[in-house]
């Protein structure tokens, strides 16, 4: 697999030089321009600082594979600092670049659940801190008609005007999620949830390489309540490994529909996503069809050839009072086919809220609680039953059995320094890998967030 499999130490220093540099570079971030100011700025620096430590205890399991979570109390720990720098190339042009330092490893070198329970742990571990750049793009905005609209300064965003009616285009280096799929509740697990089926439509298995970012481009369209998105992203070289095919043979397009409407006074958005992975994959049915000839376990990588897989995505947020939204996700592919990029997810239904502090007087804290159940195809069952290995799982069997999972988190804002965020996130998960045969089992994590 894609992990690293050193000895796992969770090593507090290099949490600690991570935050000794933060400081550093937050002294010299470069601020917005003020509202006084007439002239836009022509380059902006922003960054986090993150780190995530989850615990589980043990659970039964009365057997384990190769991609199984460990049935023993574990512990682990992930930490990235990352710089968002911006320049301004034309007035409604703009290009960024993210050089992030990264360190640590998710529960079980990121294996042993389908919707695995932190968003911050990559498919690659590492004990030390090493330097990667997740984002290069440039994005060039068309004005059309309308009122003109002012957009706040942030991560990855310049302070400007824009017509209400407009044109995006994004080209570069980024992840297919930062377009597609978002939703104001759950999606990023930086600031909200953790687990991956619910901060992202379970079956929607977007191109990426294994840290979840790829090249390509796409187009946003908006038009009054409405904004139209097509994508052309480049799928992996193989199905899950670090190094994206360079000749975009293999690729992935997708396209999404927005619908922004009101609900007595209450602003909703409803999206409709589409999405075709066209590349070198393997059939369920293939390789254990192969596996039945040479009476071996079934491996998908044994029976690759260049096919395709679709799916789909229903998108829900809905703001219910002023300090209370819900929202709703729920995803299918075809499921015939091994996973390419994201994780062994056919079926999948999330839904949840998210409570603001207004009402006990922390307007900047959060509370959220969500649940979502994900599911495999009858091909993908049979698979994994004989001994098949996925992305994310592979107990060596499968007792079959619908993963389910609860998850809730309460983040607080420190209110004495500026952007700090402290969380705590707790996970019950039931049939972990769709097995029956193993958990329950319930994860603990904290999160340490802070923006400069």
């Amino acid at each position: 697999m894609l992990c690293n499999h050193k000895t796992l130490t969770i090593k507090p220093f290099l949490t600690i030089l991570l935050i000794g540099l933060y400081f550093c570079i937050s002294h010299v971030a470069i601020a917005e321009p003020t509202e006084a100011q007439s002239v836009p700025a022509a380059w902006s620096v922003h960054g986090q600082l993150t780190n995530v430590t989850q615990w589980h205890p043990a659970f039964t399991a009365p057997y384990t594979g190769q991609n199984s979570l460990h049935p023993d109390s574990d512990s682990k720990e992930t930490t990235d600092l990352t710089l968002f720098a911006g320049m301004r190339i034309a007035d409604d042009g703009e290009l960024w670049i993210n050089p992030e330092i990264d360190q640590g490893f998710g529960l079980s070198n990121t294996l042993g659940m389908a919707g695995y329970p932190s968003g911050e742990a990559y498919k690659v571990g590492e004990n030390t801190p090493y330097l990667r750049l997740p984002r290069l793009f440039y994005r060039q905005v068309i004005n059309l008609t309308g009122e003109s609209q002012a957009i706040v300064p942030t991560t990855n965003q310049m302070a400007r005007t824009q017509s209400a009616d407009n044109i995006v285009m994004t080209i570069g280096k980024f992840s297919v999620t930062d377009v597609f799929d978002t939703n104001t509740y759950a999606h990023d697990p930086r600031s909200d949830f953790f687990n991956w089926s619910i901060i992202e439509s379970g079956a929607f298995d977007y191109a990426a390489d294994a840290w979840g970012f790829t090249k390509g481009a796409s187009v946003e369209w908006t038009q009054s309540k409405w904004t139209l998105r097509g994508g052309f992203f480049d799928l992996s070289a193989t199905p899950n490994t670090t190094i994206l095919d360079p000749t975009f043979s293999q690729h992935e397009w997708v396209g999404e529909l927005e619908e922004r409407y009101q609900l007595s006074e209450h602003l909703g958005k409803i999206k409709i996503l589409g999405f075709i992975n066209q590349g070198k994959m393997g059939s369920y049915a293939d390789a254990l069809q192969l596996a039945q000839q040479t009476s071996n376990p079934p491996d998908t990588a044994l029976v690759r050839h260049h096919s395709s897989q679709p799916g789909f995505a229903i998108n829900l947020e809905q703001e219910l009072t002023s300090d209370m939204g819900t929202f709703a996700r729920a995803s299918m592919n075809k499921g015939n086919k091994e996973a390419f990029d994201f994780t062994e997810i056919n079926q999948s239904l999330a839904a949840g809220l998210s409570l603001n502090g207004d009402r006990w007087g922390r307007h900047d804290d959060t509370f959220g609680f969500a649940a979502v159940a994900n599911g495999l195809s009858t091909d993908a069952r049979n698979y994994f039953a004989a001994g098949g290995m996925g992305i994310l799982i592979g107990d060596g069997n499968l007792n079959y059995g619908s993963e389910k999972i609860m998850e809730t988190y309460y983040s607080y804002s420190v209110h004495a320094v500026d952007h700090l965020m402290l969380t705590l996130d707790y996970q019950y998960v039931v049939n972990p890998a769709y097995n029956r045969d193993r958990g329950p089992v319930s994860t603990v994590g904290t999160r340490v967030h802070v923006e400069f």
